[in-house]
């Protein structure tokens, strides 16, 4: 097993590098880079114009009431006109896009390796405080959502495959079908106009992780208060995430319940319980620890965009938005190698998994 891990570990890096690499080099391709953001801004005309290409003449800027301008001259920036080139000069220089591509590539891999992944362009902060400010956000709306739905499926997957067929299981069928089609966003909304003030109830605040007073509350109200500003938002995450694993759960018991073994453990007047617990577990969870690296990182980073937003959560999720709508390379290129590394961590930490689910798997004997 040993050897297995180390290898696993040594093909972490190139993944690294050829995903980092291939979205580099798209990003950079892409119109409207950090540089034309900030011309931009400086020229006051974002939003404003409309860049029009006039063959044989350059660019022309035709604002809203049709007048067509001249673009002056700025490296090839929309929006540049009124800048000097030693202006526009500045501007490359301080976001570091004075230097070749090529140059500014292998820099990025240097400093990454070294987990030194800069400063945002825009916030004027490191992007490894950024994350860590907020982490705490993404961590609460992922890990409890992520275990909420897993306490919650995988016994009422199992006793759907008990009672297979029964009314139970045509009733909880349903409701977990109802559940899956309404859109997280929407219901969340609902929560919001029964439970947050909205037009009924105001039983849960709309706002924030924490209240304004958590520092000078106790230890056991600082727990009470932070479960009752996560309430809604994590129980909008959970009402649709139930479906998939319920489901699956329930048809990997049935398959392993109709299997021969079973047969014959029960000839052997084994009970429905030993049965159950002792042989059918271990063999049918083995496709649920298999989709939990997924599971937990769509819930940790990329499920609570919306929730975010319509809480007013500053998580992860709301960073990578505003970092990717602003061009913050920084941020968006320091954002994506975190989360794949922890994705394929995680993805490793899942085949240890089934090895003490089932000591029967045997990795060292596969190729990797």
């Amino acid at each position: 097993m040993a050897n297995y891990i180390l290898r696993r570990l040594l093909l972490i890096v190139p993944t690294l590098i050829a995903i980092i690499t291939i979205n580099f080099f798209i990003v950079q391709i892409a119109p409207g880079g950090p540089v034309d953001q900030i011309i931009a801004e400086m020229s006051g005309i974002r939003g404003n114009m409309i860049m029009e290409r006039i063959s044989g003449q350059g660019a022309r800027e035709v604002d809203d009431g049709g007048h067509a301008e001249e673009q002056d001259s700025g490296g090839g920036y929309r929006g540049a006109r009124g800048l000097n080139p030693e202006e526009i000069e500045e501007i490359k220089r301080r976001f570091g896009f004075d230097k070749p591509l090529h140059i500014r590539y292998v820099e990025m891999l240097r400093d990454y390796a070294l987990f030194d992944f800069g400063e945002s362009l825009f916030r004027g902060r490191s992007v490894v405080g950024l994350i860590v400010d907020r982490m705490p956000v993404s961590i609460s709306l992922g890990l409890w959502s992520t275990l909420i739905i897993y306490m919650i499926s995988i016994p009422l997957g199992i006793k759907k495959a008990v009672r297979n067929g029964t009314r139970f299981d045509t009733w909880t069928s349903t409701a977990i079908i109802l559940g899956n089609a309404i859109p997280t966003f929407l219901f969340a909304i609902v929560l919001i106009i029964l439970f947050a003030g909205g037009t009924y109830l105001d039983w849960f605040p709309l706002r924030g992780l924490t209240s304004d007073n958590f520092a000078e509350l106790s230890f056991f109200e600082k727990i009470v208060d932070y479960f009752h500003h996560l309430a809604l938002p994590v129980l909008a995450m959970v009402i649709g995430g139930f479906a998939t694993l319920t489901m699956l759960t329930k048809n990997a018991f049935l398959d392993e319940i109709n299997k021969q073994y079973v047969i014959t453990a029960r000839a052997k007047g084994c009970t429905e319980k030993r049965i159950l617990w002792r042989h059918v577990f271990r063999n049918a969870m083995l496709l649920i620890i298999a989709g939990f690296p997924a599971a937990f990182i769509s819930m940790f980073f990329t499920g609570s965009l919306l929730i975010e937003v319509i809480f007013s959560l500053e998580g992860l999720g709301l960073l990578g938005f505003e970092a990717t709508m602003q061009r913050d390379y920084p941020v968006m290129f320091g954002t994506l190698y975190i989360f794949t590394l922890l994705g394929l961590l995680l993805n490793l930490i899942s085949d240890i998994t089934y090895t003490v689910v089932d000591p029967r798997i045997d990795f060292e004997s596969r190729r990797t």
